[in-house]
């Protein structure tokens, strides 16, 4: 009898550890959201000529994860919150509470993750996505 409880606990927790496994961390929508805002801050500083000398992220609150598929491969939809401080030459500009919503996909081999954004098109075709790879 405590052989099949003993089973039954180890069985559940492996079951818990591979399925958080297999969602995005914390520590990866950090890194999608950094990946998106080196793309708008380099587009930026080519536009208005600015001096942005980086970035910090601080407070990243997820309130939301919806699991869904995208091209046949699973996917999140993240939602949330975060701090954001950009460092310029002479101050630091710092904006709270920004949300974010982002779209992390797992790969075939679940090794890793890609961010996904959806191209804007009609409301009545499908989304064209385009993939990034988040390391």
């Amino acid at each position: 009898m405590v052989r099949l409880i003993f089973t039954a606990i180890l069985l559940g927790l492996l079951t818990a550890c591979s399925s958080i496994a297999l969602t995005p961390t914390r520590q990866l929508v950090e890194k999608a959201i950094a990946f998106e805002l080196q793309q708008t801050q380099q587009e930026l500083s080519q536009q208005l000529d600015l001096d942005f000398r980086g970035f910090k992220i601080n407070h990243l609150s997820i309130t939301e994860q919806k699991p869904l598929t995208i091209q046949n491969l699973p996917a999140f939809h993240v939602l949330g919150t975060y701090d954001l401080t950009f460092n310029l030459p002479k101050r630091r500009l710092t904006q709270p509470q920004k949300p974010f919503d982002i779209y992390l996909q797992l790969q075939q081999e679940a090794k890793t993750w890609r961010l996904l954004i959806p191209e804007s098109s009609s409301k009545d075709t499908k989304p064209v996505w385009h993939s990034y790879l988040i390391q």
